[in-house]
């Protein structure tokens, strides 16, 4: 029982595949052709092509917490082939500097940027443009209202940005229906709205559960019924306060 919930909270790679796409057709189409373009230079053993325009390299995703940034920015990660660079919030130095084998950098969580990483993240922009490749910012606000220096922010506000919409209740309901289907589960009314009011929002911690909670299911022999969920639930929270 106790690694069921290790496995709950065993971090998942995230992929395009995984992600609930909504109302974000736009960007996620986007960001998969550039994960597309990278691989392929990946396996010729090439640099990533440059798009014609400065501005069409760079791009900025911006939402609520939980909308799926971060996700997008670790599926184009991969997606790229080793072509890819993520760099989160809390990074400095070495992780801004620039590599003619990088076709594609993420930088994430830019409103957390200290002061000397927004220098460097300047910098990179710069060396971006000058000699190739692409660059996806992520963060809390558009780059207006990011409180970060004002030579960064304008090159955040340089190419296209996209405001990443989070799934409403009912299209998360929707999404989780149908992996529950897809894996046969059989779940008792309400369940869902249940558990998207009394665990975490986003919709990787919620596929993670539901994934669990088929295996809990297996294992105890019990139907997936809200008791069931519930008792998932009170493990996973004790497993936390540990």
């Amino acid at each position: 029982m106790r690694q069921l919930l290790l496995d709950l909270s065993a971090e998942r790679s995230p992929d395009f595949e995984t992600f609930v796409i909504g109302r974000n057709v736009e960007a996620c189409h986007l960001l998969k052709e550039i994960g597309v373009n990278a691989a392929k230079a990946a396996k010729a053993g090439s640099a990533a092509g440059a798009a014609d325009a400065a501005g069409d390299r760079f791009i900025y995703l911006w939402g609520e917490d939980g909308s799926g940034k971060s996700h997008l920015l670790h599926a184009l990660a991969a997606a790229a082939a080793g072509k890819g660079r993520y760099i989160g919030g809390d990074a400095s130095g070495a992780a801004f500097d620039y590599d003619p084998a990088v076709s594609v950098y993420l930088i994430d969580d830019c409103e957390r940027l200290s002061a000397s990483a927004q220098i460097d993240a300047f910098n990179l922009f710069n060396r971006i443009r000058e000699q190739g490749g692409f660059l996806v910012g992520a963060g809390e606000s558009a780059p207006a209202q990011l409180k970060v220096r004002e030579d960064l922010r304008t090159r955040l506000g340089w190419g296209l940005i996209y405001q990443i919409q989070g799934l409403s209740d009912e299209e998360k309901i929707d999404a989780l229906t149908q992996a529950a289907a897809a894996r046969g589960m059989i779940l008792s009314p309400g369940l869902l709205p249940y558990l998207i009011t009394h665990f975490r929002r986003d919709m990787r911690s919620l596929s993670a559960m539901l994934e669990a909670l088929d295996r809990y299911s297996l294992e105890t022999k019990r139907p997936i019924t809200l008791p069931l969920l519930r008792s998932l639930l009170q493990m996973e929270l004790q497993e936390r306060t540990l």
